[in-house]
């Protein structure tokens, strides 16, 4: 163990004396927080648990608050050699980001929009230009202003009236994504008194410009549940209720298509789900089911001209195919096949153009971006000449357009922005992604994909990316990433910060393991439910093969989860901690059982699908089998940095905070484990654009210094 030792003379502020916080000290060495033990009998299926740590899920209690706080304290202590190096990698990944940035700008409804990052500022600015790119700027919010008094600002979404003159938008100041929606008036600049509070975030204009609809959150268990429609000039409080969606397992959502005619209600599960249409033009009348839910069939729409095209896995097309149907006659019975089901080819998304269908297609692993004439005379695929690499189809809001937006970046490569003309079949680069500091070269990094073996014989893709000129000599420091549930693919992508850890000597990993859908469907739900434990063995065996083909060492090998990756952090350090010198677990969801028999806590209903239902007692014994919380034992784990925000509406905080408490009460080594609780935010962590960077300081410094790198 590398880091220093703190010294007895360091200088504590948390209360000690809390009659729930024990502070144990030994010669020369920092007092480590201790939660006491208060027993908790939890029994089910004839099967008793019981939690000594489950005072700590009242977040109102001051005894919690002080001891996250000494949690808080005893990090800052103990890292406290680092603060110097931390500012020096903050500074440094902060030199490599353009301050003085913009989008690219794109046009809707007669105005071209714009976000820009201005030196000095954490938050983007919002602006358009009517008609031309030359016209004068109208400021539509300057989110540094909003933000100025708040510890924490999020602007959740802004919606543009047809007429232009009328702009929805929410903020949230709290981090636990409950977003108040306001309107203000463009013309002239007045933001109107009336507040919606408690929604997701997102609102849709109808095309009279009056009448708005809306998503409320169940103020317990957030849950999106229920859509609402307000008139413009009335009371929120008379809002109308559109729909309300009575299955705790679904969440709803309303939308506007692309064609602006229709209005859209989606409810969705992890594995069914359901729409509802009304015409735009006539917000007082009734919606219309497109097709009712049905167990095991997920399928999404798109309008364009009299029809729909929808995406679905329906008459088991387990990779999805696209079908089209009349927007007269919507229900399943007449859908017609247009792309039939592949069983290697993953379809995730289609853009519409009025003379070319647009696929974004998923095989062995690569995106792909597909071209189809409608006309039938042309079907293609854009080039990328890359071993692994992220493609994807961009904001296109014009059907009538001959260009098509798209973006690529791979680990070696700064993300672009491209327009591909149809007509003259090339790519121009709309913009590159700036790395500043004079110090960047793609030249001198390297990535590949490789594919190691696990136990039950399934290859495994692993993406790497290091500097040039390394040895395979089993010395490198390697951190190894993973996430690896609810069929969400982490894409091997470009990133300035992780620049801080390859010019240092590391190489960085993407485990594409089971539970992601990057090798297609089938790689989702094998890594779900009963089959849950194949993410964490397959992350395991991905370690051991690098590992024997010396990319690193048990010595030398980290690990690092967030959320659903956090879990994933929890199974493998019970299961082998002995291949990890370390360990980054961000906002991990590692107390399962008790969390997903709770159905008061946010989103837990929803996520049956993807965990099972532990009052079904099969389920419930699996569950308990991996979760991180209910098996960790008496032995040594890695050196460990657990972070978590008070105000996690994904996680909640206790869940991190139980765990550590339980590692510190029952694990046999001197290694070193920190929990850093951010007082202030929620799941995404600190807000703003830089604010981040120093979350991202802390965790490298953890890794490097473990590693004795100090500059």
């Amino acid at each position: 163990m590398k880091i220093a030792t703190i010294l007895l003379s360091v200088s504590f502020t948390f209360a000690a004396s809390c009659k729930n916080i024990n502070m144990s000290k030994s010669i020369n060495e920092v007092a480590i927080p201790s939660a006491k033990k208060i027993s908790k009998t939890l029994e089910i299926h004839n099967d008793v648990r019981i939690d000594n740590y489950y005072w700590l899920n009242d977040r109102e209690n001051p005894e919690v608050i002080d001891y996250l706080n000494a949690e808080n304290n005893y990090t800052k202590a103990l890292m406290a050699h680092t603060e110097g190096f931390q500012k020096d990698l903050f500074e440094e990944m902060k030199g490599r980001i353009k301050e003085d940035d913009s989008s690219l700008p794109y046009k809707l409804n007669g105005y071209w929009y714009i976000t820009r990052y201005e030196t000095g500022k954490d938050y983007p600015i919002y602006l358009r230009k009517k008609g031309s790119l030359d016209a004068e700027e109208e400021i539509l919010f300057d989110c540094n202003e909003m933000a100025k008094d708040q510890s924490y600002f999020s602007l959740g979404g802004i919606s543009i009236s047809p007429d232009n003159k009328m702009a929805a938008f929410s903020t949230d100041t709290v981090s636990r994504r409950q977003y108040t929606v306001q309107i203000k008036n463009l013309e002239t600049g007045e933001i109107l008194a009336d507040k919606i509070l408690n929604t997701t975030g997102s609102a849709t204009w109808a095309n009279d410009n009056k009448t708005l609809f809306y998503t409320m959150k169940d103020a317990v268990t957030l849950r999106s549940h229920k859509i609402f429609k307000h008139k413009l000039d009335t009371d929120s409080k008379d809002d109308i209720e559109v729909y309300h969606e009575a299955d705790e397992t679904f969440n709803t959502f309303v939308y506007k298509t692309k064609s602006k005619k229709y209005i859209v209600i989606g409810s969705s599960s992890t594995l069914s789900s359901e729409y509802q249409i009304l015409s735009a033009d006539t917000p007082d009348a009734a919606f219309k089911m497109f097709q009712k839910r049905t167990d095991d069939m997920e399928y999404s729409i798109a309008h364009y001209d009299d029809a729909f095209y929808v995406i679905s896995n329906c008459d088991d097309a387990t990779n999805f195919k696209l079908l089209k149907t009349s927007e007269t006659a919507t229900e399943k019975e007449n859908w017609k096949d247009l792309l039939p089901h592949r069983e290697a080819v993953l379809l995730e998304d289609i853009e519409i153009f009025k003379d070319y269908l647009v696929v974004n297609e998923r095989e062995n692993g690569l995106n792909n971006i597909r071209i189809i004439s409608w006309d039938g005379s042309e079907d293609y695929y854009l080039p990328f000449n890359s071993e692994t690499y992220t493609s994807y189809i961009g904001n296109n809001p014009d059907f009538d357009s001959d260009v098509m937006r798209y973006g690529f970046n791979s680990l070696t490569n700064p993300s672009s922005v491209m327009d591909y003309n149809f007509k003259t079949k090339t790519s121009q680069v709309k913009k590159e992604q700036e790395v500043l500091g004079g110090k960047f070269n793609k030249e001198n990094y390297e990535s590949k994909r490789i594919w190691a073996t696990a136990r039950d014989g399934v290859k495994v893709p692993i993406s790497l990316v290091y500097k040039k000129g390394i040895k395979l000599d089993g010395t490198n420091p390697l951190l190894q990433y993973a996430y690896g549930s609810y069929g969400s693919t982490t894409d091997p992508s470009f990133s300035t910060i992780r620049l801080s850890l390859l010019d240092r000597g590391f190489v960085y990993a993407i485990a594409h393991i089971r539970g992601g859908e990057y090798l297609g469907r089938h790689w989702y739900e094998t890594g779900k439910l009963l089959t849950k434990k194949n993410t964490f063995t397959d992350f395991i065996d991905c370690s051991k093969f690098l590992i024997e083909e010396k990319y690193t060492s048990n010595k030398h090998l980290y690990a690092y989860g967030g959320s659903a990756g956090g879990l994933l952090m929890g199974a493998i350090i019970n299961m082998n901690p002995e291949l990890y010198n370390g360990v980054l677990a961000a906002v991990p969801f590692v107390d399962v059982v008790t969390t997903m028999l709770d159905d008061s806590i946010p989103l837990t209903t929803g996520e049956y699908d993807e965990w099972g239902n532990p009052n079904n007692e099969e389920y419930y014994h699996y569950m308990k089998s991996y979760s991180p919380y209910d098996n960790v034992e008496a032995k040594d784990y890695p050196n460990m940095l657990v972070t978590t925000g008070l105000h996690d509406s994904q996680v909640q905080y206790w869940e991190p905070a139980k765990w550590v408490a339980k590692l510190r009460e029952l694990k046999t080594d001197s290694n070193i484990l920190l929990l850093q609780t951010d007082m202030e935010s929620g799941h995404g962590g600190a807000s703003g654009r830089f604010e981040s960077l120093k979350e991202v300081a802390l965790e490298y410094a953890f890794l490097l210094d473990l590693e004795g790198i100090k500059r």
